[in-house]
């Protein structure tokens, strides 16, 4: 893992990602960054994760680094309260009870073999033919999954048979700094 954004930086984007959230539920548009930041202004993939009560209220991100993190973390909190097809889209009077996580990933790479994933550490990309499903480092730590569920589990959300991992399907791993409101420094 090579970013290790400091706590300034990680206030900033929380911030950031709160006010796109609060934004986009009463109908404007996402918060625009303003940072001149070099780290934050590097092209990193993130997800950033609304959660209520400690329920999933959301989550959404791109993998890859496809835009400035400032400008990731901005659109995707504001993707994450309206465009996630789980949820409806989060209203102004949810906004206040929600907790923000955002996760920032290092660029995912193909293994060969699944006893490289190690739970804890590696976030998980499962694909075959146009099906894809990604999990968060976090997902098999608040399930408390080992390896295998993982696997199964990513292929699930792949929406393919769950030992479709054991049968030629792709897997990819990446690593993610995360952090979030309720633990100041992750």
């Amino acid at each position: 893992m090579s970013l290790l954004l400091s706590p300034s930086q990680k206030t900033y984007l929380l911030g950031l990602a709160r006010r796109s959230v609060e934004a986009v539920s009463s109908g404007d548009r996402a918060a625009v960054p303003e940072t001149k930041d070099p780290l934050l202004l590097e092209k990193r993939g993130a997800f950033v994760t609304l959660k209520r009560g400690g329920e999933l209220r959301g989550c959404i991100g791109y993998p890859l680094p496809y835009k400035p993190l400032a400008e990731t973390v901005a659109e995707m909190a504001a993707a994450a309260a309206t465009q996630d097809t789980r949820f409806a889209p989060v209203e102004p009077s949810e906004v206040p009870s929600l907790e923000i996580e955002i996760s920032v990933l290092t660029v995912p790479h193909p293994i060969a073999d699944p006893k490289e994933v190690v739970v804890g550490r590696d976030g998980l990309i499962v694909s075959k033919g146009p099906r894809r499903g990604l999990l968060l480092p976090q997902v098999p730590l608040e399930y408390g999954w080992d390896r295998e569920t993982f696997l199964r589990h990513g292929c699930l959300k792949a929406g393919l048979p769950p030992d479709e991992w054991k049968k030629g399907a792709r897997l990819e791993v990446f690593e993610a700094e995360i952090f979030s409101e309720n633990e100041g420094e992750g």
